[in-house]
């Protein structure tokens, strides 16, 4: 069964995320490494590297995904954009390892002013790029699916086996499975659970799924717009939540929920989707 939590804030010091996770009741955490809606910032100071390392060690938690920075962009048309985004990427790359962290989740990145085909190969050229130099990188670079907006990458399962066919480090890749990304993009995840992920094995492979984000959808199926929604309470329903969460395929996964910022709503939303588990 999967590793149930939520987006954590780090607030007041990276390690605060720790505390944070413990007290919304998470077995799992995601986290920003740093602000990020900034291009200016800074690697975490070494005595909090140290204090998130031991409180992370000591906590009970099991894994910690990061999610990078929203203005990053790896299919950039744009020269100085995209260099720009690189560059922050292979930053982002190297907190998540000093951070000793799990994954680092990210959108492919949007193709405006190009075509589909060229925006595909710039991610991956951009995540290839990364890797080569950091080549001892030990976490996991996770291509997000997303809602299909506009020019936006990764809307389908083939864009994304499609990049990462042209990743050499494979070993060093995965993907994080956005619900309500899936279902805006068209994946009826209320009435085909198992044919979904049939398809997804298929053209990508269960074993490349490496995280979720449980969100439920504002948004109608295929409505190519990206609204999330807290479980049970959207367009998916929570019979999905609960066939997920006790899906054996997906054990040790984490199952990360990103839904609206409201008082109690996470401590809330991780007490219903353990209720759904099997006893």
């Amino acid at each position: 069964m999967g590793l149930i939590g939520v987006h954590v804030s780090i607030a007041g010091g990276i390690y605060n995320a720790v505390s944070e996770g413990l007290r919304t009741g998470c077995e799992a955490i995601q986290i920003f490494t740093a602000n990020q809606r900034t291009w200016d910032v800074k690697t975490p100071p070494a005595a909090d590297v140290k204090k998130f390392i031991e409180d992370f060690k000591n906590s009970g938690l099991k894994k910690v995904v990061a999610h990078d920075s929203y203005l990053i962009n790896l299919a950039s048309t744009d020269s100085a954009k995209l260099a720009q985004s690189r560059n922050a990427f292979y930053e982002e790359m190297e907190r998540v390892q000093v951070l000793k962290l799990d994954g680092l989740v990210f959108h492919p990145g949007s193709y405006r002013g190009g075509t589909l085909e060229q925006g595909l190969d710039t991610v991956a050229e951009s995540m290839n790029l990364a890797l080569s130099r950091m080549k001892k990188f030990g976490s996991k670079l996770l291509l997000e699916i997303t809602a299909g907006t506009g020019n936006t990458i990764g809307g389908n399962f083939e864009e994304i086996a499609y990049i990462l066919k042209k990743v050499k480090d494979k070993d060093k890749t995965g993907v994080c499975f956005d619900t309500a990304h899936a279902f805006g993009a068209g994946y009826d995840l209320k009435n085909e659970y198992e044919k979904i992920f049939k398809r997804f094995d298929s053209i990508i492979g269960l074993e490349r799924l490496l995280c979720f984000h449980a969100n439920d959808s504002m948004v109608p199926l295929g409505s190519k717009k990206d609204r999330h929604q807290h479980l049970g309470q959207g367009e998916i329903g929570i019979e999905f939540f609960r066939k997920l969460i006790n899906d054996k395929r997906f054990k040790d996964t984490p199952v990360i929920m990103e839904t609206p910022d409201e008082d109690d709503m996470d401590i809330k939303n991780i007490k219903l989707m353990k209720s759904l588990r099997r006893k």
